[in-house]
């Protein structure tokens, strides 16, 4: 199964980034990308491509041990950046660093726990809002969300997301996102970068 662990922002913080992002849908080209669901609205910490069941209970008890040691942390949603003209995203503000500590936690757990991982690189925290396909210049709708500004919010809890694939073939269809485990965030002090 394709899983990844990830922190969900609060109803209330999407509810004003979908109504900045409903601005954003129109502009020129906006039909062209591929928008992504606000329920599906996450910050990816740790992508995990494929894992086995059986490697399921002992991801869970070191995902829950990163989380108890991490203390909660407060973050809120901020200006926006694309990758190219493939990715659009919003971007975080507040403890970054703690979003960070919880991302190096979670993609440790996952990999002691014997899940293959994707290669490991520098965690760049952001939220997907549209996908392109290289045809459309994300520029302009990163320098509209540029002044986008959303409350604050306490991240109390990791939890690990099962990514469904769509099936169909229908054009336009989107993963359907399902949660497998929640952790609550325990402040417990712990090893600054393992999962235990």
């Amino acid at each position: 199964m394709r899983l990844f662990a990830a922190v969900l922002p609060p109803d209330s913080a999407t509810r004003e980034l979908a109504a900045a992002a409903s601005a954003l849908k129109r502009l020129p080209g906006a039909d062209e990308l591929r928008w992504t669901a606000r329920d599906g609205w996450h910050f990816t910490l740790a992508f995990m491509a494929e894992a086995d069941d059986a490697v399921v209970p002992d991801l869970a008890a070191r995902l829950a041990r990163a989380a108890h040691r991490t203390p909660p942390f407060s973050l809120a949603l901020r200006g926006g950046g694309h990758f190219g003209d493939r990715a659009l995203w919003a971007g975080v503000t507040g403890d970054v660093a703690a979003l960070r500590l919880l991302a190096r936690r979670a993609d440790a757990a996952a990999r002691k726990a014997g899940v293959t991982m994707e290669e490991h690189r520098n965690y760049r925290p952001h939220l997907t809002l549209a996908r392109g396909r290289g045809e459309t210049a994300l520029g302009p709708y990163a320098d509209e969300l540029g002044a986008f500004r959303g409350t604050a919010w306490t991240v109390g809890e990791l939890t690990l997301v099962r990514s469904n694939l769509p099936r169909s073939g229908v054009p336009g269809e989107r993963p359907r996102y399902e949660v497998v485990g929640r952790w609550s965030l325990g402040g417990g002090a712990g090893a600054p970068d393992g999962a235990g």
